[in-house]
């Protein structure tokens, strides 16, 4: 990994990201977040969103090589450090998706004139290889998966819990997996937080892909699951 001067992040960048922040709608934001009390949601994030995201971006900045491709799945808010910070600061591309139509334009409108666009298709329909894969907060959705969320949180009801739900949630989160970890080159890096480590760790142990679960936690703005940076190690040579 670099030293810290290497990974710090250049005032430019940090003051784009400021400035995309200053454009996002907070309004239609408030209400793709909340059922209510949104602009209060958005005045107690909005800070924390910006100066969460550059200290992960730091650290990512660390891991990752100039000029590669990054995968994002579940691109939002809370993401917009990283993705202007791997644009404008690494020279690399990202692909990014979010399934929230009504997000996706307050953030592309906020990032208009950048080298990036949020996609509100699956992640799914990504085509060639990334170095980078950012899963957080994402399996354990409790919209998504609201079953798979209880359990995660430890908030499943014995007498409610539909196990059935559950298997059928299983599958979708497998199936995503068995789509997108595929894409990864070795070495690579995949970036997710603690409650979804046991779906990735599964996978790639069921793949025969050797790994390593790094021990360093770095909070999050929005949901506030850590997160922590999972590497693949590099192919060996026959």
């Amino acid at each position: 990994m670099r030293n810290a001067r290497d990974r710090a992040i250049p005032s430019r960048t940090k003051q784009v990201i400021r400035d995309v922040f200053s454009k996002l709608d907070y309004d239609v934001l408030g209400d793709v977040y909340c059922e209510e009390g949104g602009v209060a949601f958005w005045k107690a994030h909005k800070k924390k969103c910006q100066t969460m995201g550059i200290r992960i971006a730091e650290a990512l900045k660390q891991r990752l090589s100039q000029k590669g491709r990054s995968l994002y799945v579940g691109a939002g808010v809370a993401e917009l450090p990283l993705l202007v910070l791997e644009t404008l600061d690494m020279n690399r591309t990202v692909e990014a998706y979010n399934l929230r139509e009504r997000e996706v334009h307050v953030l592309n409108e906020a990032c208009y004139g950048l080298p990036l666009t949020i996609r509100a298709s699956p992640a799914q329909t990504a085509r060639g290889a990334f170095d980078h894969l950012w899963m957080a907060s994402v399996l354990n959705d409790p919209e998504c998966f609201p079953e798979t969320s209880a359990l995660c949180y430890g908030r499943a009801n014995p007498v409610r819990f539909d196990p059935a739900a559950f298997q059928r949630e299983r599958t979708q989160i497998l199936e995503l997996l068995d789509v997108c970890l595929p894409k990864l080159s070795r070495p690579g890096i995949v970036s997710t937080t603690v409650e979804e480590v046991t779906w990735m760790t599964d996978w790639l142990t069921r793949n025969r892909i050797p790994f390593h679960v790094e021990t360093q936690l770095y909070p999050t703005a929005i949901v506030g699951d850590p997160l922590c940076f999972i590497r693949l190690e590099a192919t060996k040579p026959a």
